[in-house]
């Protein structure tokens, strides 16, 4: 395959929240974006403009669906692999907040963290991460389609960039990527490349 006919994955974080704006992890939570967060979507929609792509995917989330319409993307194929990272007993708390139940704690060599919290259900590993992320990696690059769009959140989309790249995901804390950034996965010669970032 030509190089340049090589799948690209462009990746959209959804726009801003109460609770991304709060810092507070936000997975299972299904809100709405806050008015920041609809501008963060059609800022979107105007970097797009005139963009061509083969497939358009979104996690089932509202802010991510309500992101990918405000941008000009009305029917996504819903991809449940999409969804965040499941925090389990840190859904709702800000990075401190869990560290002082898990001191140390980061979500790239934690996971979800391990504690009872009102009787909250365990969230996701970093290897059930992994695996579910894995797939959309595994169904982007075996696609033979030259662009596909990805409308999604934080944590998931660093870590599928880390995937996309063949690195360890815990790598991914050193690539923050902000509400209403865009993201362009692709190649350089034969390795695969993040191309573009927080752009």
């Amino acid at each position: 395959m030509a190089e340049d006919d090589r799948t690209q994955l462009w990746l959209v974080r959804h726009g801003a929240t109460e609770w991304s704006r709060d810092g507070r992890h936000t997975s299972t939570t299904d809100l709405d974006l806050l008015p920041q967060g609809r501008e963060d979507a059609e800022v979107i929609a105007r970097r797009l403009e005139g963009e061509h792509f083969d497939l358009v995917l979104s996690s089932p989330r509202l802010r991510a669906r309500e992101t990918a319409r405000l941008a000009g993307f009305t029917a996504p194929e819903i991809d449940p692999d999409l969804v965040e990272w499941d925090y389990g007993p840190g859904e709702g708390l800000t990075s401190v907040q869990i560290g002082e139940l898990v001191p140390g704690w980061r979500i790239w060599t934690h996971g979800a963290p391990d504690v009872d919290r009102d009787g909250m259900a365990p969230g996701e590993s970093r290897q059930q991460v992994e695996e579910r992320l894995g797939r959309v990696v595994a169904r982007a690059k075996a696609s033979g389609l030259p662009r596909i769009l990805v409308f999604g959140h934080g944590h998931a989309l660093r870590a599928l960039a880390m995937l996309w790249i063949e690195q360890p995901v815990p790598l991914a804390a050193s690539f923050p990527f902000v509400t209403g950034a865009l993201g362009i996965l692709g190649w350089e010669k034969d390795s695969p490349a993040l191309v573009r970032w927080n752009s």
